[in-house]
């Protein structure tokens, strides 16, 4: 899975889309960057883009989009109802997915360092990026705006981050920092009531509700000392909420920003909606999310719902997700599809991969006059189908009349093959594209010293990666072996010769592998450095080979032959 970075810059221009479009067009010119929306305001004359992309791309983007910005936005003339400070406003970095916060603040900071060094803008980096606790809220960053901007520099502890002292008159300032993932999510009531709708908002949301004498609704507010009204908190930390009549649907809905959804989950609201709105005698009918989602937090619904069954979530994800869209009723005022509602899949290449063929087209491409896939490749997938098996046996066995009180063990099981056999797919193209990588190192020039050396040095590296590909997919189609032989011998005994098949593979998937290994270790100069590697795949074949033979035992045991 590629590192992902979402960024949510917010421009202060909502009212001339000619200005917007070429913000967006600066964005849209780094390779590899997807604008997923624009939205602009005209009366807040404010605009929220949001783009996705990998790292080193997405700041580039962002740096070009404030540079634009810059250029174009002259903040002495803006009005409008949103807070602001500069051109560029705010500009967060959102983890979406293999990548951390840790991580993801240093790529803000590298930002907030270019923007403040090389176009002269005061940056404060805030929320996660932030040096200080105070600068950790972005409305105490941005207090006094744009028009208390120059007074407020001039004190010692509202100096920028990074960039000039001094005030930019023209571009304000700009905050730059990294939060995590913020969904938009909407819980379908079977009332017409916003009243009850407003009751349970305040029951899940974290500043929950203000505290009266009797009556909860008309009662005189409770005070402290200060004169501050007492409230009484929500259940759910990091969430917001409100109650509301949707005229298009006929329902009221609780409307909801999760703003971590690290802290509190989808399906944790949803969960806590559905009992509090139990409480009141109204059912919830389904859901409604605003915007995309990361494929995690949708794995992590369906698994949460799995689990509460007490079935296996050694699944493939596409059946997780389906059973977290049915679980929230994501689906039950419009259709639900999820390569446009989670990121990973809209941002997904359809069809480049050779995993993304059928296996007929598979089988076409592979019996091709082109030299790639090969051996490697096939072996690769022979090794998925092999532990795909065994964790089919597993998932089989979960939910075994008689297995309810094993059905977490299995699950387990299932699940450890699940990782293996999608990291072999992935190893399926890799093993191509090593080949690939070999024949264009060969390609290059070698008219000149300097360009022979070169051309030298690539082979070897493209050489020593088509080495280790193959030798990973020795390990792990080892390591498969122990999910099989577990399920050969406690899976359901109905399967037994299914964990046989998958023995057979994973066999042939390592001794496969191991021809690969051993025919381009032939062509790689420094054959000390590669000692171990040859080493340790001679030893892994002599024990797939041995672990085969005692599943092979195991399963023709078991039916007595």
């Amino acid at each position: 899975m590629k590192q992902l970075i979402e960024c949510v810059p917010n421009f202060s221009e909502g009212r001339d889309l000619s200005i917007i479009k070429q913000i967006t067009d600066v964005i849209e010119s780094v390779n590899g960057i997807r604008l997923l929306n624009v939205d602009p305001g005209y009366a807040t004359n404010r605009t929220v883009v949001t783009f996705v992309g990998e790292p080193e791309q997405v700041v580039d983007a962002a740096f070009r989009a404030i540079q634009r910005a810059s250029e174009l936005i002259d903040m002495r003339y803006h009005k409008g109802e949103h807070p602001r400070f500069g051109a560029t406003d705010v500009c967060p970095f959102i983890p979406v997915s293999d990548i951390t916060m840790e991580e993801t603040i240093e790529y803000a900071r590298l930002l907030a360092k270019r923007v403040g060094n090389q176009l002269n803008i005061p940056v404060y980096c805030y929320e996660f990026a932030a040096f200080e606790e105070k600068r950790q809220s972005l409305a105490s960053c941005r207090a006094g705006e744009y028009e208390g901007l120059a007074e407020k520099m001039k004190t010692a502890e509202w100096q920028p981050d990074f960039g000039p002292s001094t005030f930019n008159e023209r571009s304000g300032a700009t905050a730059i920092g990294a939060r995590n993932f913020l969904i938009a999510y909407n819980v379908n009531l079977n009332t017409t009531s916003v009243r009850l709708a407003n009751s349970i908002a305040f029951d899940i949301r974290e500043a929950g509700r203000i505290k009266r004498e009797g009556d909860p609704i008309t009662g005189k507010i409770i005070v402290d000392e200060h004169g501050e009204p007492v409230r009484i908190p929500g259940t759910l930390k990091k969430v917001r909420a409100i109650g509301w009549f949707i005229k298009e649907y006929g329902i009221a809905q609780i409307s909801i920003n999760l703003t971590d959804i690290t802290t509190t989950s989808v399906h944790q609201a949803f969960d806590e909606v559905c009992e509090r709105a139990h409480d009141r005698g109204i059912r919830v009918t389904g859901s409604e999310l605003i915007g995309m989602i990361p494929l995690q937090a949708m794995l992590d619904a369906g698994k949460y719902f799995l689990q509460k069954q007490h079935r296996s979530v050694g699944i493939p994800d596409h059946e997780i997700i389906r059973i977290a869209v049915k679980s929230l009723g994501l689906d039950e005022l419009a259709p639900f599809d999820p390569d446009k509602r989670i990121i990973e899949y809209f941002l997904k290449d359809k069809g480049s991969k050779l995993i993304d063929l059928s296996l007929t087209d598979f089988v076409h491409e592979t019996a091709s006059d082109s030299p790639a896939p090969g051996g490697g490749s096939v072996a690769a997938y022979v090794g998925a189908m092999g532990v795909a098996l065994g964790s089919m046996v597993a998932n089989l066995t979960s939910h075994k009349r008689g297995c309810d009180d094993r059905w977490e063990e299995f699950s387990v099981w299932a699940e450890k093959g699940k990782v293996i056999y999608e990291e072999l797919l992935k190893l399926v193209d890799k093993d191509t594209e090593a080949f690939n990588q070999i024949m264009e190192a060969f390609k290059l020039s070698k008219e000149t010293p300097v360009e022979i050396a070169a051309r030298k040095s690539a082979i070897q590296a493209a050489t020593k990666n088509a080495i280790e590909i193959p030798f990973r997919v020795m390990q792990i189609s080892y390591d498969s072996m122990e999910i099989i032989e577990a399920m050969a011998e406690i899976g359901n005994p109905n399967s037994v010769t299914d964990a046989g098949v998958g023995a057979l593979c994973a066999v042939t998937a390592v001794s496969g592998a191991y021809l690969n290994v051993l025919v381009n270790a032939k062509s790689f100069n420094d054959q000390e450095a590669i000692q171990t590697i040859m080493n340790e795949a001679g030893t892994i074949e002599v024990q797939a080979k041995n672990r085969c033979e005692k599943i092979q035992s195991i399963v023709r045991k078991k039916l007595d032959i």
